[in-house]
């Protein structure tokens, strides 16, 4: 009842989704939703979108913010931030044996797992690129790609992860591009945060190279970030 319409409406959303599958027994008992509804006419039917995903993570005693969520989205293939497909909720839950609040309750500690693993952290990673970026934009937004860094670089420890996003701040004020998205990643992975192994003739993305320079610039001298090496 404290709901506001339009969150009421996109509640009804997610009881139509998850209702209309009983199969999959994902919420059957508090949000079964009966076939017929006009709500199956809506435009939306066949979506879960904000609101219903954060009654979703309520559910699952998950924080919407949690990097599990990027995680689970993942692992449903989901195209956009934000939004499940019915598609993509249904295949998701059946791929990861999941039929009940109960089960995906208990995966959780799985899929988080999931990200400590090298090889899939990386898919994750990339994943991220598309499923955050605005559709129909080949780029993704600044303010938006700081944000999914700091996110995924607190998993990974990447410790110059917010001397990054100053400079992109500071330098740069553009949206990002899949390669250098891509490129930073290996760039943490492979140069120690001391830059003690950086080569200044590698093949890193221009912005990368600046990155760089400007560490330098500001006092970040190669071997005071000794401390931080893994």
């Amino acid at each position: 009842n404290k709901l506001g319409r339009g969150n009421r409406d996109k509640v009804q959303q997610l009881m139509t989704i998850t209702g209309a599958r009983p199969v999959i027994g994902i919420l059957k008992e508090r949000l079964m939703y009966s076939t017929t509804s006009p709500m199956l006419q809506h435009p939306y039917a066949d979506m879960i979108l904000a609101d219903g995903i954060s009654l979703l993570c309520n559910d699952i005693q998950v924080d919407p913010q949690d990097i599990v969520m990027l995680a689970i989205s993942w692992h449903m293939k989901a195209a956009t931030m934000c939004e499940f497909s019915k598609q993509e909720f249904v295949g998701g839950l059946q791929a990861l044996g999941i039929d009940s609040l109960e089960k995906f309750r208990e995966r959780i500690p799985f899929i988080r797992s999931e990200l400590k693993d090298e090889h899939k952290f990386q898919e994750i990673y990339n994943f991220a690129f598309d499923w955050a970026k605005e559709k129909g934009q080949k780029s993704l937004a600044l303010d938006t790609a700081i944000g999914m860094w700091q996110l995924l670089f607190a998993e990974k420890e990447w410790p110059l992860v917010e001397h990054w996003c100053q400079f992109l701040q500071a330098r740069h004020n553009k949206a990002i591009s899949r390669d250098t998205w891509s490129q930073l990643l290996e760039f943490a992975r492979t140069v120690d945060p001391a830059l003690t192994n950086y080569d200044a003739e590698g093949a890193w993305p221009y912005l990368i190279d600046e990155f760089v320079e400007y560490l330098l610039e500001n006092g970040i001298q190669k071997g005071q970030l000794s401390d931080w090496t893994h």
